[in-house]
C-alpha cells in the first residue's frame, strides 16, 4: 500500500517464470514496491505452476479465479477509502504478462467455457517483456518448451486449448493495453510483442508498445534499472494518480 490517505488505483501484477513451479514471486518484490511508492495498491498474487500438484495453470484457471477475487479483498483488507473504486489494472511481467492478458480476455471465450467472464472488468493491462503469443511460445521453444509443457503439447496436438489459452487469438481486448519489451531480450523475443501489437491494433484495440532500446528481460521489473521511469509511466497513464499520491 502506498503512503498517504488517497483512495490508490489497484494494480494486480502476476510474476513471469514461464508457469513453472521454480519461479515465484519473490522477485517482484522491489518492483511491487516502487509501485506502491509511487502511489499504487499492489497485490502480487502467487498461483500454482506447472510442476506443482494441482499446477495447470491455465487449465484449471486459478489465475483467473485469482484476478476475479482479489480487488474486493483487497478492498475489505486496506479499509474503507484505502483503493480506488475504479476497475482494477492487470500487469504481469514474461509469462505473468500473458497471464493478464488471458485474464483480461476471458469475454473473448465461448459463453459455456468454464473460463469466461462477462464484459471486460478492467481497466487495461500492463504487459511486460509478455509471452503475448502461445502458438509462437511454442515454435521457438522458448523456456525449454514451457508452453508445450504447460498445455501437453503443441498447437496442432491440441488446438481448442490454444484457443482458449491465448491472448493473441482472443483480440479485441476492448481494453488498452501498453506493452514494454526490451530490444535486446534474449528469453521472450520483442518480436512477440511487435506481433501482438499489430494483430491489436488491427482488430481496433488501443495498444501500444515501449520498445526499450538494448534492454533485456529483466530490467523492465528492475526499479534499479534506467528503463524503470518509462515502465512506471505505462502503469500512470492506464491508471492515473490522484494529485499528492505516494
Amino acid at each position: 500500500m502506498p503512503a498517504g490517505a488517497r483512495p490508490a488505483p489497484l494494480v494486480v501484477f502476476l510474476h513471469g517464470g514461464f508457469w513453472r513451479v521454480a519461479f515465484d514471486r519473490t522477485h517482484t518484490g522491489p518492483l511491487a514496491t516502487a509501485l506502491a511508492a509511487a502511489g499504487f495498491a499492489v497485490c502480487v498474487p502467487e498461483f500454482r505452476r506447472t510442476g506443482q500438484r494441482g499446477g495447470d495453470v491455465v487449465k484449471g484457471a486459478r489465475p483467473a479465479a485469482a484476478v476475479d477475487a482479489l480487488p474486493a479483498l483487497v478492498r475489505d483488507a486496506a479499509g474503507a477509502g484505502r483503493v480506488s473504486d475504479q476497475p482494477a489494472l492487470l500487469a504481469g511481467h514474461s509469462a505473468g504478462g500473458h497471464l493478464a492478458l488471458w485474464a483480461a480476455a476471458r469475454h473473448r471465450l465461448p459463453p459455456d467455457s468454464a473460463w469466461h467472464a462477462p464484459g471486460p472488468r478492467f481497466r487495461g493491462v500492463v504487459a511486460l517483456a509478455a509471452v503475448s503469443d502461445l502458438s509462437a511460445c511454442y515454435a521457438l521453444g522458448l523456456g525449454q518448451g514451457a508452453a508445450g509443457v504447460l498445455l501437453d503439447g503443441g498447437p496442432s496436438q491440441h488446438p481448442e486449448r490454444y484457443r482458449a489459452a491465448d491472448p493473441m487469438l482472443l483480440l479485441p481486448l476492448d481494453r488498452p493495453v501498453r506493452l514494454v519489451h526490451g530490444s535486446a531480450d534474449d528469453r521472450v523475443p520483442a518480436a512477440m510483442s511487435h506481433d501482438y501489437l499489430g494483430r491489436a491494433r488491427a482488430a481496433g484495440d488501443d495498444a501500444v508498445l515501449d520498445e526499450l532500446p538494448g534492454a533485456g528481460h529483466f530490467e523492465v521489473i528492475d526499479p534499479l534499472s534506467s528503463w524503470w521511469p518509462r515502465v512506471q509511466a505505462a502503469f500512470a497513464e492506464l491508471a492515473p494518480l490522484l494529485s499528492g499520491a505516494g
